[in-house]
């Protein structure tokens, strides 16, 4: 047995072959991390278990029980996904604190469940230009062609799956390079922003460190990146939590319950997260 070695909550954890056994007594519900449009790159199949790449490895995740079961190795879990799934946080307290009203006690119930991953900071960069105006199955297909062209193979489970291409590599292409994506618009976008994190140009290293004025200005710099996608990419991967992305679903969720106006400071700097409440509310009851 091992216990979340961060002290906030009691997180038991598991050697099983193969996997590592998570019985998490905080909120984790992979359907909601998976599903509350914070990634692309992870899929249900028939069984309901999600595979996927992140951080350059493989997993499988499924549920039973009480339990969560994550593929890979003791180290995969404690040095890559612990992170990834922000394990060392207490999102049942967070979320009780963000009932400021009846609209978010109905999404934090609603909800309940849900972490903000951890992402790659040029991944998630990319793909939430990838995003803009688009819908989320043909986000997912361009951002997979984009995977199995220029990414790294991986063998998992007797397929070949791919790692998210470097910046650097991505730095490298043309824009003919990117047309069996068909990304249309953005592929201009893609290659722009890997040349500006490769070149140093744009340092999200740095950005994670910062205040959201200074991420989303940094970001917004960039040809192609507005508001919306600058925060997501903010909210995702730079930490920064009072991030707050806003798209149609929560601009209806606003005007709906706020008259137009909210003032994200009532949320003491978790912001982000009652974002992603909001939206997986009112995206799952429309």
């Amino acid at each position: 047995m091992h216990f979340d070695k961060t002290g906030v909550f009691d997180l038991k954890y598991f050697e099983r072959p193969g996997e590592t056994e998570l019985i998490p007594e905080d909120d984790f519900d992979p359907v909601k991390i998976f599903e509350c449009g914070q990634c692309f790159r992870w899929n249900m199949d028939e069984n309901g278990d999600y595979t996927g790449v992140a951080m350059g490895k493989a997993a499988r995740i499924r549920q039973a029980g009480d339990s969560v079961f994550i593929s890979g190795t003791l180290s995969d879990f404690e040095n890559v996904w612990h992170d990834y799934f922000d394990l060392g946080k207490n999102y049942s307290k967070l979320r009780r604190s963000l009932c400021v009203d009846e609209y978010m006690k109905n999404a934090t119930d609603f909800g309940a469940g849900i972490r903000i991953l951890n992402q790659d900071r040029w991944e998630a960069l990319c793909s939430f230009i990838i995003s803009q105006c688009n819908n989320i199955p043909r986000i997912k297909k361009i951002v997979e062609t984009l995977c199995s062209l220029y990414g790294d193979p991986i063998e998992f489970e007797g397929d070949i799956r791919y790692t998210f291409p470097s910046a650097s590599r991505v730095a490298l292409l043309e824009e003919s390079d990117l047309a069996p994506l068909r990304c249309g618009y953005r592929a201009p976008y893609i290659i722009g922003a890997a040349r500006a994190v490769d070149s140093g140009a744009l340092d999200l290293e740095a950005l994670s460190g910062g205040t959201l004025e200074e991420a989303e200005k940094a970001l917004r710099s960039l040809k192609g990146v507005g508001k919306k996608v600058a925060n997501c990419a903010i909210l995702f991967s730079l930490r920064i939590e009072d991030a707050f992305p806003i798209d149609v679903w929560m601009k209806k969720a606003i005007s709906e319950h706020y008259n137009g106006k909210l003032d994200t400071s009532v949320f003491g700097g978790h912001s982000g997260l009652a974002q992603q409440y909001m939206f997986y509310y009112q995206r799952s009851n429309s």
